[in-house]
């Protein structure tokens, strides 16, 4: 019986594998060989690259909809897809730890991998939490180093840089439209750190009360912020702890604006309970790793998200109070 359920997992793989290798990708686009072919594992990479190589190319997110990035592996078809592409963008061996791996893998020449950290210090996790003497578990799966370069409008600025150069190698007669994508873009993002400065040169408070996974540790760091969660590490799989739930619990019961944050595509359930106890707003802070169907088909834009962050924090720091 044994016997017969391994033999029939092997014909379930193999038609599997032909599928991916072979004819049956029929009813897929077909990808335009003039346009070079592009994939990018998050969504503010996504974005970026849309912005930069306009209809030079045709641009990839591996992500699918609504799924939470720190959970993603990438599948036999994604690396089918990787393998077949032109460029391959990823933020950091910190955030894509499978990347590094899978692209050794992969033995061709004409694939152009780009990495986004490339250029920036990245910070260390254990320099982003006071752990006291609770119970933490070390973020292997992060290197060590706090991932999330993109939360900073002007670590974003070196990301789109660093895609530019990218796209530029590989595809040397579109340099000056990249290039002039690139420039207008940046003067954006130049917009959007601007604004943060501003606005938080005029807020009460300087605490993000956060009842989630807190991902914008350069982003706090780029603009003078502190935070509290409960949470020490990005894993959706870490706990939160106790001490750390009732530290934001006295906090929030005190607090001249009772609001707390929760992320993306994750259940809020601690920032429920904490909001239950409190009485306090709950609103979602926007990390951006990756947006829903819906945030895909409403064409959502990092800039869009980063901006709306921003009216959040307002109301929970007291802008212009």
């Amino acid at each position: 019986m044994h016997k017969h359920k391994s033999i029939l997992k092997i014909i379930i793989l193999t038609l599997t594998l032909l599928s991916l290798f072979g004819c049956n990708n029929s009813n897929k686009p077909t990808p335009d060989k003039d346009k070079i072919q592009i994939i990018t594992t998050l969504f503010p990479q996504y974005d970026f690259t849309k912005e930069i190589v306009g209809d030079k190319g045709e641009v990839s997110l591996l992500l699918p909809p609504g799924v939470e990035a720190h959970s993603y592996e990438p599948t036999p078809r994604d690396i089918v897809s990787i393998r077949n592409a032109d460029v391959f963008i990823y933020t950091s061996k910190a955030m894509e730890p499978w990347a590094i791996k899978m692209v050794s893998e992969i033995s061709s020449e004409d694939l152009k991998v780009i990495d986004l950290s490339e250029g920036i210090q990245l910070i260390d996790i254990d320099g982003l939490h006071d752990h006291g003497d609770e119970d933490h578990d070390h973020e292997d799966d992060f290197d060590g180093k706090d991932p999330h370069i993109w939360l900073d409008p002007v670590y974003a600025q070196t990301m789109v840089e660093n895609i530019t150069k990218g796209l530029i190698e590989v595809d040397k007669n579109n340099e000056t439209f990249y290039t002039n994508n690139s420039e207008a873009y940046i003067e954006k993002l130049k917009a959007l750190d601007a604004s943060f400065t501003e606005t938080f040169s005029k807020t009460k408070s300087d605490t993000i009360l956060y009842g989630g996974h807190f991902a914008f540790g350069y982003f706090t760091e780029r603009y003078g912020l502190k935070h509290i969660s409960p949470y020490i590490g990005f894993s959706p799989n870490a706990e939160p702890t106790p001490n750390r739930i009732v530290e934001l619990i006295k906090t929030l019961e005190t607090a001249e604006f009772k609001v707390i944050y929760y992320e993306e595509l994750v259940d809020p359930k601690v920032a429920k309970t904490i909001s239950d106890q409190t009485g306090a707003k709950m609103l979602m802070l926007h990390g951006a790793h990756n947006i829903s169907k819906e945030e895909i088909e409403a064409g959502v834009s990092y800039l869009e998200i980063m901006y709306e962050n921003q009216e959040k924090l307002k109301e929970g720091l007291g802008y212009g109070k």
